[in-house]
C-alpha cells in the first residue's frame, strides 16, 4: 500500500467514538499505508467496537496510562500482535482527564489537579518511555494539546495541564533526539467529542472559533486535526521536534 505512512506501525491511545480526532487520526493512518494498533481503558469493549469502523478493524490493547504495571507490560502486548521483533514507528498520544474540580480554578484542590496532571500531562513521558524499547531512529510520538498560551474560559487547571503537556513534549525531544526520535504536538480547535462534554462550558468556549477563526473552523469534523497527526508522524519532518502545531482554523495567531 502507498502513502506517507507506508509500512510503518503506529500505537494510538485515546479512540472512544469515531468523532474523536484519535479516531480520526488513526484512520488517516490506515490511508497512508500504516498499520494500526489501539489502546484503551475502562471501555475496551466500546473501543473494539469503535475499531471495527476504520478502513480496516484494530486491535485493541488494555491501557491505563497511569498504572505502571499497564505500562511496564506494553512492549510485550504490542509484541503479541506484532510479533517478537516488533518495532514502533509512531505513538499517538490523546490521553486527557480532568475531574470536575479541575475545572475551577480557585476552589480546585490538589487531589483534583494532580489527577489533571498525571493524566493530561506527565502520561505523555510514562507512555513514551513505555514504549521507547520498540521505539527506534526516524520514530515519531506525537500528542494532543490545546493551546495553552491563554487562559482560556471554564478550562482553569486543565489549561494549566496542558501547559505542562507542552513543556513535557519539549522535554521529551530534548532526551530523546539523539536517539533520532522525535515528539511533537497538534494544538487542535475544539471538537464537539465525548471527552468536550465533560467540560463545563464547553459551548461558551467553543464559540470563540465561530469568531475569531479566520478560515473557519468546524466544531464537528476531526479530520484536520487527524491529517495534522498523520502528517507529524510521517517522513515529511524529519528535523522537526519540541514543535507544536496548530490545526485550529487561526486562532492562535489572532490579536484583538
Amino acid at each position: 500500500m502507498s502513502g506517507i505512512l507506508a509500512g510503518k506501525r503506529i500505537l494510538v491511545t485515546g479512540v472512544i467514538t469515531d468523532g474523536s480526532i484519535a479516531f480520526h487520526a488513526a484512520k488517516v493512518a490506515q490511508e497512508q499505508g500504516a498499520e494500526v494498533l489501539l489502546t484503551g481503558f475502562g471501555r475496551v469493549s466500546l473501543v473494539e467496537r469503535i475499531a471495527k469502523r476504520l478502513p480496516e478493524p484494530a486491535p485493541v490493547i488494555e491501557l491505563d496510562a497511569t498504572n505502571q504495571e499497564h505500562l511496564d507490560a506494553l512492549p510485550g502486548k504490542i509484541k503479541e500482535h506484532w510479533g517478537e521483533d516488533a518495532r514502533l514507528d509512531g505513538v499517538v498520544h490523546s490521553i486527557a482527564f480532568g475531574p470536575e474540580g479541575a475545572f475551577n480554578f480557585l476552589q480546585g484542590g490538589w487531589e483534583d489537579v494532580s489527577t489533571a496532571l498525571h493524566v493530561s500531562a506527565y502520561s505523555l513521558k510514562s507512555l513514551t518511555t513505555a514504549c521507547l524499547p520498540l521505539l527506534h531512529e526516524g520514530s515519531s510520538v506525537v500528542g494532543l494539546t490545546f493551546d495553552a498560551q491563554l487562559a482560556w474560559p471554564k478550562y482553569d487547571w486543565m489549561g494549566v495541564a496542558k501547559a505542562a503537556l507542552e513543556s513535557t513534549s519539549r522535554y521529551l525531544a530534548r532526551d530523546l533526539g539523539p536517539r533520532g526520535i522525535r515528539c511533537n504536538l497538534v494544538s487542535a480547535g475544539p471538537i464537539k467529542s465525548m471527552a468536550a462534554k465533560s467540560i463545563p462550558g464547553f459551548e461558551e468556549l467553543a464559540d470563540v472559533w465561530n469568531h475569531r477563526a479566520p478560515i473557519g473552523w468546524e466544531l464537528t469534523d476531526p479530520d484536520p486535526a487527524g491529517r495534522g497527526v498523520v502528517a507529524l508522524l510521517s517522513d515529511f519532518f524529519p528535523r522537526t521536534t519540541g514543535e507544536i502545531v496548530h490545526v485550529d482554523g487561526g486562532v492562535h495567531m489572532m490579536g484583538a
